[in-house]
């Protein structure tokens, strides 16, 4: 599994930081980060996981629907 984020698209409003805190943190310009991702060739940051744990409802959690989980 994976979990792809479209940080461009986030409007820092830490509800998946809230949800889910061991995969999700708050940086300094005031978006979301994915603790431990890559920057991928489509410019999202994505990382492989193999339990979803708190990520989907973080996933669901957020406005704007800029997490994704890649089953």
């Amino acid at each position: 599994m994976k979990i792809i984020l479209e940080r461009e698209k986030c409007i820092g409003c830490g509800a998946c930081a809230a949800i889910c805190s061991k995969h999700w943190e708050l940086k300094d310009d005031g978006k979301t980060d994915l603790i431990g991702s890559n920057l991928n060739s489509e410019g999202n940051y994505e990382k492989e996981i193999t339990d979803i744990e708190c990520n989907q409802e973080a996933s669901e959690g957020c406005p704007v629907n800029c997490i994704k989980i890649i089953k």
